[in-house]
């Protein structure tokens, strides 16, 4: 395409949009409420993902020894457990470290666990992390199976329940962004295709001097893809700015640990590249699914 065609397409685009005024106002304010649904629940996909990913991470397994285990039987658990291929570290904790974990854990409470120093009844064990964290209950089975191993520990229905919640949370919100940007392709569809009609004799004109369906069309897509744009930026500015709050004036407060937002930078980069990309893609689509009907005619 030749600069000055490219030159000429822009400068229609950019007319129609002013030319418009009124409908482009009715776009980009339906574009703008529908984006920033999309804005913040990306922002709370990408939040939820993160949470559940460092919680993922956490996940250990706890293999407990038999007590009647001497030395020997000890150390082959540990290296069977080493051979396998999804476990990704292995840490030996004896039985005075898993009595020390214990009373520091229970705080004023753990005191009462400090007259069993002297006869520690607590097994030795195993802490094993998995080298994906979906595969810690298979995992944990094999470690089961060992001889020597008198239990296991991992908090089975906790973490299935969570790799569940994560799984849902993923879909349902995948979904509705997919339903909102449906809606936002709708709308701008709409909106060029009241701009086309009332153009429809300027076009039918183009058309018998001989111009192509591409030379007319691409006025209507840089139109599309300015609502698109200009429909982003009111999303990106309402949504990060509520996260930036949120970052300074929250993370402070929880006292949760796997509650832990993600940094403002570069997320706010990242989400507002993410808008900026469905805004433009659903303008220029939304013009492609109304421009095609007109030029049939």
């Amino acid at each position: 395409m030749k600069l000055r065609t490219t030159k000429r397409h822009f400068r229609e685009g950019i007319k129609n949009i002013f030319r418009n005024g009124w409908m482009t106002v009715a776009s980009v304010g339906a574009v703008t409420t529908t984006l920033l649904l999309v804005a913040a629940f990306l922002a709370l996909m990408l939040n939820l993902n993160h949470m559940a990913g460092g919680l993922e991470e956490d996940v250990e397994i706890e293999a407990l020894i038999d007590v009647t285990a001497n030395e020997e039987e000890i150390n082959e658990i540990g290296a069977s457990i080493e051979e396998m291929d999804e476990a990704e570290s292995v840490q030996f904790n004896s039985n005075d470290e898993q009595l020390d974990g214990l009373i520091d854990d229970m705080g004023e409470e753990g005191s009462t666990w400090q007259m069993f120093e002297q006869d520690n009844p607590l097994s030795h064990a195993y802490i094993v992390k998995a080298k994906t964290p979906s595969n810690t209950d298979g995992l944990a089975q094999q470690i089961n199976n060992l001889d020597n191993v008198q239990e296991v520990n991992y908090g089975r229905d906790v973490i299935q329940q969570l790799f569940q919640f994560n799984e849902y949370a993923r879909n349902i919100g995948l979904v509705l962004i997919a339903a909102l940007v449906f809606t936002a392709i709708f709308l701008i569809s709409n909106t060029i295709k009241l701009t086309i009609m009332a153009r429809s004799r300027e076009i039918g004109i183009m058309k018998l001097v001989g111009a192509t369906n591409g030379f007319i069309r691409w006025p209507f897509f840089i139109e599309g893809a300015l609502h698109g744009i200009l429909g982003s930026i009111i999303p990106i500015a309402a949504v990060l700015g509520g996260y930036h709050y949120l970052v300074n004036n929250l993370s402070g407060q929880i006292t949760y640990d796997f509650v832990e937002l993600l940094p403002f930078n570069p997320f706010a980069w990242q989400l507002s590249l993410i808008i900026l990309l469905i805004g433009t893609v659903i303008g220029v689509w939304g013009s492609v699914m109304s421009v095609r009907k007109f030029l049939k005619v």
